[in-house]
This record gives C-alpha cells, sequence and structure tokens, in this order.
C-alpha cells in the first residue's frame, strides 16, 4: 500500500441505503466487441538493447530503501527491496508483461495448463529439463509440495503472511517423470497462475524453522540469474552475483549491488557517481532534465540563492558593506556559504549530465479513501456526493501532466489499462456533478446554510489537538501554498505509503507525484451543509513530513472541490510513522489518500481489500484490508464466484461487475495510476522505469562504446534480444 498510497500481492484486500432496487448499474463496459482492458497508458521505459550490444560484466549499483528483515517474500515484514531479491535469484513459473498479464516464464517451464477439470481441477508444470538449483539438485514436485504445505495454513507453526490459493490444493505429486508436477485442487482455482511465483527451495519452506529464520539474511539455495552473495547490514547493501549455474541466457552484469539510499539524498548520490540507477522524485528528476540542457538554454534557476530577487542581493550587498560591523560579518558569512553552495550545486549539475530520466506509470493507483464505518459518511448518499464532487481529470492533470505522463484517471479498483480484467467502470458512480452531489446530500437529511460558527471554534481547537502545522481547517493555508507559483510545482515529493507488511518505504515513504499547480478560482465555495445545527466537516488525514508534500497538495485540491459543493474539511496532520497504522488502519479518519498495487489476480488479492467487514470472536470488526469499512455481500459473492470459476472470459465479467458496485458503494475513489521515475545512467541498456512489466535481470547492463540502444523506450514491454 502506499500512502498516497497502499498495496496487495505482496500483503495479505455496510451500506444500507445501497440495494439492487435503490441503485441502478449501468451495462458493463465490454460488452461489445471492443475489448475495455484497452492499452497501458504507458509503455516501460528501459533503453532496450539486443544483447549483442552490450558489454559481459560490470556492476550495476541500484539504490533501494533498505536492507529488507527477510528474503522471504511469504513473511510479513518482507518488503520489495525482498521482491526485487526474489525476482532476481529465485525461478518464477509466471511473470509479468508490459501489460500486467501473466506470462509463462520460458526458463523454468516448457508448459503449465488445466488438463482435468472433473472431479477435480488438476493443473500439470513441465519444467525446463535444466533447470536446477544453484546446489545442482534439480527442481522438482519436492520443492512445489514443501511450499504447499508451508503456506496452506494448516501448520500454524509457520509465520507467513498469506496462504490465498494454496489453501485451495489437494495434493501435489510428480507426474509421469521428474520434470512434471501435477497439482490437484480441492476446490476450483482461477488464479492458479499466480501460485509458486516465487519458488523457494524445499530447503527452505521444508520445516516452520527454516521458513521463519532460515531466509532471513541469506539465501543459500537459489535458481535464477543471480545468486545472493552478501548481506551486508552495517554497509546497508545486498550484492547479488552471476549464478554460474544458470541455465538460461547467461546475465551480462557480474554483480548487482543493491545499495540503500534515503530518497533525499539520491541526487547527490547520483552526482557523486556513487549509483547507476534509482528511483527519484519529481525535483530530481527535473535537475537532471536541466543538467542535460546547453547552458545556453533558457531555463528556470535551481538550487542555492536560486529564488533570490535582484533586491536581495542588493540588499546582502549593502549589509555586508554597511557601517553595522556585526551585521556586515554575519551578511559575509552568510553570502560565503551561498556561494559555496551554488558552486557545490553547480559541480553536481554537471555530474549530473551523465544521467537521463526514464519514465513510466507505477503499477498502482492513488485513491481517495473514505470511512464508512460511522460519521456522515456512514451515509452511502454522503460518500456519493463526496465523489460527485471531485474532478477526477483535473487530479490526474494536475500530478502527471508536468511529468510528461498520461494524465488519465483510473476506471476501476481491480486492474489498471490493459490488464485482462480492466474496464473503465466509473459510470457506475457518476463523474463530478455539484448539482446532483448537493442533491445527494439534500437527500440525506443537510441542509443549506445555518450556524456553523461554534462548530468551527471547536473544529480549530481539534486541528491544533491533533498536530496541524497552523493550517486552519477550511483548508486556506493549502490554497496560499499553491499561489507560491509553478516553479515549485516540480520540486514535489512522493506521496507516502501504507502497507500491512513493512513497506519498502517506512514512515515518510513516498507514494503518488502531486505537483504543486495553480489556485482554484477565488470565492466558488458553496454555502456549507449542516444537520442538527451542526456542519458537514470531514476530518482530512494526512501524514505531515516532507517527503508527503504534494500529497498534501492533491488533498488541498480535493478540499476546495469539496468546498465548492459545501462540504468542510478539517486537516488533521499527523506524523509519518503514525499515519497508517494509528489512523488509516484503525480508522481513525473521514478522508485519506493511500494507493493500492495493481495486481494481475483481483479475485484472489483484491478481495480483501473490498470484502464487507464482519464481527470477530472478540467483538471487534474484522476488516481484513478494508479500511473504508464500506462493503456489501453482493461484492464478496462476485469473488467468490469468480475466483471459482476455470472460464477466464467468465472470470473477468464477475470482476467487472464486482468493480461496478465498489464504484457504486463509493468508499474509495480511484484517481490516478502512479508515475514512475528513475535516473538511469545513459549507458545502462534494459533497465529503469519497468512500467507494469517484471524486470529480466540477465538482460540488464552497460552498452558496448559502438553499440545505440534501440529505438523506442521499450521492446514489447521486455527486453530486446
Amino acid at each position: 500500500m502506499s500512502q498516497h498510497g497502499v498495496g496487495p500481492r505482496a500483503v495479505t484486500r455496510s451500506v444500507a441505503f445501497l440495494t439492487a432496487g435503490v441503485l441502478a448499474v449501468p451495462a458493463l463496459a465490454g460488452c461489445g466487441s471492443e475489448d475495455p482492458a484497452g492499452k497501458p497508458l504507458a509503455a516501460p521505459d528501459i533503453q532496450p538493447a539486443a544483447r549483442d550490444k552490450i558489454t559481459d560484466g560490470g556492476t550495476l549499483r541500484w539504490a533501494v530503501d533498505s536492507v529488507p528483515d527477510t528474503l522471504n517474500t511469504f513473511q510479513s515484514d518482507a518488503d520489495a527491496t525482498t521482491t526485487r531479491v526474489a525476482q532476481a535469484v529465485l525461478p518464477s513459473m509466471f511473470r509479468m508483461d508490459a501489460s500486467g498479464r501473466p506470462e509463462r516464464h520460458p526458463a523454468y517451464l516448457e508448459s503449465a495448463k488445466v488438463v482435468e477439470t472433473e472431479p477435480k481441477q488438476v493443473v500439470l508444470y513441465k519444467l525446463d529439463q535444466q533447470a536446477v538449483w544453484s546446489d545442482g539438485r534439480e527442481i522438482g514436485a519436492a520443492d512445489f509440495a514443501a511450499q504447499w504445505r508451508a503456506l496452506s495454513g494448516k501448520d500454524t507453526a509457520y509465520w507467513t503472511a498469506r496462504n490465498a490459493g494454496y489453501d485451495r490444493i489437494q495434493k501435489i505429486e510428480r507426474g509421469d517423470s521428474a520434470l512434471e508436477v501435477r497439482v490437484t485442487f480441492s476446490r476450483p482455482y482461477a488464479d492458479w497462475r499466480s501460485l509458486f511465483s516465487p519458488l523457494y527451495p524445499k530447503d527452505v519452506m521444508g520445516t516452520p524453522d527454516s521458513f521463519n529464520d532460515g531466509a532471513r539474511k541469506k539465501l543459500k539455495v537459489t535458481a535464477g540469474p543471480f545468486l545472493v552473495e552478501k548481506v551486508d547490514t552495517e554497509d546497508e547493501r545486498i550484492t547479488l552475483a552471476r549464478n554460474p549455474r544458470w541455465w538460461g541466457e547467461p546475465a551480462k552484469l557480474s554483480t548487482i549491488e543493491l545499495r540503500t539510499v534515503p530518497r533525499d539524498k539520491r541526487a547527490a548520490e547520483l552526482a557523486a557517481g556513487t549509483l547507476d540507477l534509482a528511483e527519484i522524485d519529481p525535483a530530481a528528476a527535473r535537475r537532471i532534465t536541466l543538467a542535460a540542457r546547453p547552458h545556453s538554454s533558457s531555463s528556470p534557476l535551481m538550487g542555492p540563492g536560486a529564488d533570490r530577487t535582484a533586491a536581495d542581493a542588493l540588499r546582502s550587498w549593502a549589509v555586508a558593506n554597511g557601517t553595522d560591523d556585526d551585521a556586515a560579518d554575519e551578511e559575509t558569512v552568510a553570502r560565503k556559504k551561498l556561494r559555496k553552495a551554488a558552486a557545490k550545486y553547480a559541480r553536481q549539475q554537471k555530474a549530473l549530465r551523465g544521467y537521463e530520466v526514464r519514465k513510466s506509470l507505477e503499477p498502482a493507483f492513488t485513491q481517495l479513501a473514505l470511512n464508512g464505518a460511522e460519521g456522515p459518511l456512514a451515509d452511502e448518499r454522503v460518500r456519493r456526493a463526496v465523489a460527485r464532487a471531485l474532478d477526477r481529470e483535473e487530479l490526474a492533470e494536475v500530478v502527471l501532466e508536468p511529468l510528461g505522463l498520461p494524465a488519465v484517471p483510473v476506471g476501476s479498483h481491480l486492474a489498471l489499462s490493459g490488464q485482462a480484467a480492466y474496464a473503465d467502470n466509473s459510470g457506475a458512480l457518476g463523474h463530478q456533478d455539484t448539482e446532483e452531489a448537493q442533491a445527494l446530500l439534500a437527500d440525506a437529511g443537510w441542509v443549506r446554510g445555518g450556524s456553523v460558527e461554534e462548530q468551527k471554534k471547536k473544529g480549530d481547537k481539534e486541528e491544533k489537538a491533533a498536530g496541524g502545522e497552523g493550517e486552519p481547517a477550511d483548508g486556506s493555508a493549502g490554497a496560499q501554498e499553491d499561489h507560491k507559483g509553478q516553479r515549485q510545482a516540480q520540486d514535489g515529493h512522493l506521496a507516502q505509503d501504507g502497507k500491512q507488511y513493512k513497506h519498502p518505504h517506512p514512515g515518510g515513504a513516498p507514494g503518488a507525484y502531486a505537483p504543486r499547480g495553480t489556485a482554484a478560482p477565488a470565492n466558488q465555495e458553496a454555502a456549507p451543509f449542516a444537520k442538527n445545527g451542526k456542519p458537514l466537516t470531514l476530518r482530512f488525514v494526512l501524514p505531515s513530513g516532507p517527503g508527503s508534500r504534494t500529497l498534501r497538495t492533491v488533498a488541498d485540491r480535493i478540499t476546495r472541490m469539496l468546498q465548492r459543493v459545501g462540504i468542510g474539511t478539517e486537516i488533521s496532520k499527523v506524523s509519518d510513522e503514525s499515519y497508517f497504522k494509528d489512523h488509516i488502519a484503525s480508522g481513525q479518519y473521514d478522508l485519506a489518500l493511500y494507493s493500492w498495487p495493481a495486481t494481475a489476480y483481483p479475485a484472489t488479492d483484491a478481495r480483501p481489500v473490498y470484502a464487507k467487514p464482519v464481527p470477530a470472536a472478540d467483538g471487534s470488526l474484522s476488516v481484513e484490508q478494508n479500511y473504508t469499512r464500506v462493503g456489501t455481500d453482493q461484492v464478496d459473492q462476485l469473488f467468490d464466484e469468480a475466483v471459482a470459476t476455470l472460464d477466464e472470459g467468465k472470470a473477468r465479467s464477475l470482476i467487472r461487475k464486482a468493480d461496478s458496485r465498489i464504484w457504486a458503494a463509493a468508499g474509495s475513489i480511484p484517481l490516478f495510476q502512479r508515475p514512475q521515475l528513475l535516473a538511469a545512467r545513459k549507458n545502462l541498456a534494459n533497465a529503469g522505469a519497468f512500467g507494469l512489466a517484471t524486470p529480466v535481470y540477465e538482460d540488464m547492463g552497460f552498452l558496448k562504446k559502438s553499440a545505440k540502444p534501440a529505438s523506442g523506450p521499450s521492446v514489447k514491454g521486455s527486453t530486446a534480444r
């Protein structure tokens, strides 16, 4: 998950007013001949090159957010670096193509298909005859069986984060040869391709002790183009080296170093030449872009002193040469510091000319979450009014257009454009309509106008108690921020992530990029709505750290959209560390921004995100990952039907129906796909912004001096061979 965004595939996803008779859901997209899934909004940007154009050898220094606490992706404290290591060193039966759809991994599988459906579903895997673990043992049924037993959920001694899919397996056995694995399911399972990716050796999965602790800081046995050579927790880096037993195309790189570098330090590390690849924020991307321009180019000033006007410079000179000796000395020291900082910045800019920005869209989307557990948002009509107040196109544009990325709102909760299950079902809720939003509020018993002065004062007190940084409840401070101008728009940071498992960006982690934009037209607010003498005011919880600056800008835009309808907000800033755990997960908010990653298996991965909360044995409410607390029996039923059908067309139709009803319930409003910006050394090929695709690690490397990359940002979403 990401606080501007959250996430499902490495994590384990009540509306009284909504009934079939009350709400007519529009006809689903996709009933015609045209595929509603469409194409990805942005292709991978990896500078593709044929393998014969790439030098043999070399080290790729790749920035990560942390050395993970575990190398076992099935544990709750796994993070994005865990996944990155697993992709490079472990088998995966299926990987994602450029459209975010699963494809057979040819290095491991000759084929995999459902060979029986009655009386039980049976999947037959035919493994590549050369597939072996790094210790020389063949990959086989024993490894599949060990992973199934560990993740089935039957043995609680295994500390697993999830068992979805594995709990539906009845038995695993060897086929007609050692290269065949037969998996028999106790219940039909549509998402069987999600299993055994990654596949760990039986040495890791065989016992609870080896599962729980054996793969935390080492992986002795692997089966990918690379192996884990060293995990250095003191130097905060992981070294991956070529696997001499790898049977596929040999890795071009000798080693990959995954180095922990804080995001706000990456521009400096790139300039120092200590990194070759790093995910960056828009401010760093702008620096690299400007560094590549000719000196004669007219570009906005950046760096120390860039915001000083001629009047500022004249005043500084006057003070430094004035009669007040103390003031003159102080100003002289400040001027020297500024010159030193400017000179350092100039040197860094020169060094950054060796890099370029590669950009795409992440396999994740940012959403506005509406907590339907209590308060005004427990009424579906109020949630729908909030949704109808939003101009999602404007929010997508303010985030993505300055980055040169497609500014298209996300139309599904359960897939992204290009993925098989995608269809734009937002029509089930409707587009921005102020009059309709106000009519919904009126129908819910809210009345335009009324005395709210006492409530405003109370709201101010609550805002201060919540740790607000001087921002008034009506969001006007955010509006003033927007007036600082477009120059600052490019300096925004990523918003945060908040995940059930340990996210790669803990605390102030980035989420979606949200550059500051121009201020909304003044005096456009409608008279506030009230009921029983109380104003309709929603608590909008936001993280306060510098890495979430742009998240707050997006929230400010939303606040002003709500004001124009007559809905008030109280901005409550909280620490990055407590934002997700103490507020989102615990339900202490009305409105919040976070993200979910896309998944090729929504029937499995998205169900816990949208499942109807149910009372737990201790009397509490079990919400799984449904932090909006909004769900319906109908949506749950559609998920259950989709995961149990082996007809792929029918399964997609059921998922799209579920998505339409999720839209109609208005518990969360998808906004935009998150941008993905990476700084890459110019001669680095087959690496960068991978978009929806799984990286191909063996093809990464540095171009030969005489070689030129293939034209375009990508070749069929993968690498050129």
